[in-house]
């Protein structure tokens, strides 16, 4: 039983701030997507450059994330995130400015754009640290919800790329970002319950323990799955039905919109009926409608129709996950974070990346999609062969008050 509302629970400024900066951080993080038909056509990229320059931002950020969870415990959630956003700021200032004439250019930016995706592993942590155990699906339900920041990416990257070039784009994004640093920078507080840092070591200890390695592998499902397709359906639109990169851009902002949106509802309907189980049906949900669009639909809206609906199985899934992470591993949050957040930007880089080889190769995308739907099966029959063991020791009523 709750024992207080969720907006006396905790901080709500800080969660507040924590969105707003996690939004406009994942609408840099995927800009290259939106952005991959103009620059492509530019620089005369294949379909497989294309899509390893979409998925290298999130490689980078997968990779940076464990960086950021170590910032997070060793110098608190806030200063770690100024850190992050400034570099992130200083490297669009550099695509604006300088020079993106090659393919190996854009690979260096994507790193830099990886920072932007580590926000993940600091805007979580700086939310979740203030609230107990029965409000955790609800407050990091609300602060992961800024990866609606990719359907903005989608939806307006297309066409100031036409109105202003899609280098000027970069110059762009600094308005907004400069806008949430310095809402960051007033609103946000360090929670102080925050656990002692730990020696690097002990972060290595983490691995030890094979729920670790479940969350990781969950996660690079549902995430992954997200995000992948965030990066990917404006290529995937304009190549497979021909339109323009502008509705092809709308097509892939509602899809995105779908995804991002029911996160809160993801983390609040594990608060209500437990993570494993909502995790369970949109795994089935997920992989089901990841085969449908694997056979190429007859049309664009029949298209967009299933990516919605497989999005919003995924974005649920996302809230699903990071219900059951913090009352596994409360007192290791900052780096299980760091790690579970890696492994969603990983999973994301591997869908971007196969779409592209997967069109390159076959001429098709659906190689893919069908081995994406496929690990969401084995995503569930993991779900399956743990949830026993979980709902008896550390999920048990004993030992906490929220539903696993």
């Amino acid at each position: 039983m709750q024992k207080t509302s969720f907006w006396k629970a905790g901080h709500t400024p800080t969660l507040l701030a924590s969105f707003f900066y996690f939004d406009l951080s994942f609408m840099v993080w995927v800009i290259l997507g939106p952005l991959a038909v103009q620059i492509s056509g530019d620089l005369g990229l294949t379909a497989a450059q294309k899509g390893l320059m979409v998925a290298t931002p999130l490689l980078a950020g997968a990779l940076l994330r464990i960086v950021m969870g170590v910032l997070v415990d060793h110098l608190k959630p806030k200063k770690a995130g100024i850190i992050g956003q400034v570099i992130v700021m200083s490297g669009l200032l550099w695509a604006w400015l300088g020079d993106l004439s090659s393919y190996h250019t854009m690979l260096t930016f994507g790193v830099i754009l990886g920072f932007a995706g580590a926000a993940f592993a600091v805007a979580l942590p700086l939310a979740s640290r203030w609230y107990p155990p029965e409000h955790q699906g609800t407050a990091l339900g609300i602060a992961g919800a800024g990866n609606s920041g990719t359907a903005f990416a989608a939806l307006f990257a297309p066409t100031l790329a036409i109105l202003f070039g899609w280098q000027n784009v970069f110059g762009l994004c600094l308005i907004p970002l400069s806008i949430a640093f310095l809402v960051y920078l007033v609103f946000t507080k360090d929670a102080p319950s925050a656990p002692p840092p730990k020696s690097l070591v002990e972060y290595l200890h983490v691995l030890k323990d094979k729920d670790a390695w479940w969350f990781m592998f969950f996660y690079s499902v549902t995430f992954g799955g997200f995000s992948g397709l965030a990066s990917s359906l404006t290529i995937y639109f304009n190549g497979q039905y021909g339109l323009s990169p502008v509705t092809a851009g709308y097509f892939t902002a509602a899809c995105v919109f779908a995804g991002s949106a029911v996160r809160p509802l993801g983390g609040r309907l594990a608060d209500r009926i437990g993570g494993i189980k909502t995790l369970s049906m949109m795994y089935m949900l997920a992989a089901s409608f990841m085969l449908i669009a694997s056979f190429g639909l007859s049309s664009a809206m029949a298209a967009v129709a299933i990516f919605v609906l497989a999005m919003l199985a995924l974005g649920v899934g996302n809230g699903a996950v990071f219900q059951l992470v913090p009352q596994r591993f409360r007192k290791e949050i900052g780096v299980m974070t760091g790690l579970v957040g890696m492994a969603g930007g990983i999973g994301g880089f591997y869908l971007a990346s196969s779409l592209g080889y997967s069109k390159q190769l076959t001429g098709s995308y659906q190689g893919g999609l069908i081995v994406f739907a496929a690990l969401a099966i084995v995503a569930l029959l993991g779900l399956s062969a743990v949830k026993n063991r979980w709902r008896t020791t550390w999920g048990s009523a004993a030992m906490t008050n929220a539903k696993i």
